[in-house]
């Protein structure tokens, strides 16, 4: 019939993935060493050494890390299958993700803002997401990317300079620079005159210990 409407089978939406139990309680042991009774916080001990799923280098513990990259996986899907319609232009986030240590920096850091958005009492923070996150994420992604990696995953372009960056020779050169700068500064430390250093007496006077003089 004309004008009919193709209707999509199954829902219309898919939900935002869940990240997996060991994910879930590093988010509640963060909440916990802020929220968390005195007792709990002591427990947890220094909340700067908690995991932190938005920063996959913290998350040392194997079955953590693992869920970490399921969960991520599945987001990168998620997005792609919920927010990407023309394909073209690099929008898409490439199956090869996990080769791209940029992409991965900041696929967990997308994700974590949208499970956020997704507890919050009100719509604000979900329309951060949609206005700044994603958008912000694809354009540097589209920059980085370019179309590298459309069809099939290609290797690093700046291996080279990288190789370069980190060789004997360059090191050096940054190290020598650096004790170059260290021997300036003790050199004006050595030039600058030393500052006289009084002391408070009860009467509210100061004295110079080294020459006795009361001010």
């Amino acid at each position: 019939m004309a004008g009919e409407r193709a209707i999509q089978a199954g829902p219309l939406l898919v939900a935002f993935p869940a990240p997996g139990s060991r994910v879930q309680k590093a988010y509640h042991d963060l909440w916990e060493a802020q929220n968390g009774s005195e007792e709990r916080k002591k427990k947890l001990g220094n909340p700067a050494n908690l995991p932190r799923p938005w920063d996959p280098t913290t998350c040392l513990d194997r079955g953590l890390r693992w869920e970490v990259w399921l969960w991520l996986d599945r987001v990168a899907e998620w997005i792609n299958t919920e927010y990407v319609w023309e394909t073209s232009g690099g929008a898409c986030i490439p199956d090869c993700w996990p080769l791209h240590p940029h992409l991965v920096h900041e696929l967990a850091v997308v994700a974590d803002q949208r499970r956020r958005a997704g507890h919050a009492p009100n719509s604000d923070i979900l329309e951060n997401w949609h206005r700044y996150v994603l958008p912000g994420f694809v354009d540097r992604m589209r920059q980085r990317l370019k179309q590298s990696c459309d069809d099939e995953h290609q290797p690093w372009p700046a291996r080279g300079r990288q190789t370069r960056h980190t060789g004997e020779a360059a090191s050096g050169r940054r190290l020598a620079s650096f004790e170059t700068d260290l021997l300036a500064l003790q050199h004006d430390e050595d030039a600058r005159p030393a500052l006289r250093q009084f002391t408070l007496l009860d009467g509210g006077d100061l004295i110079d210990p080294d020459t006795g003089e009361v001010f």
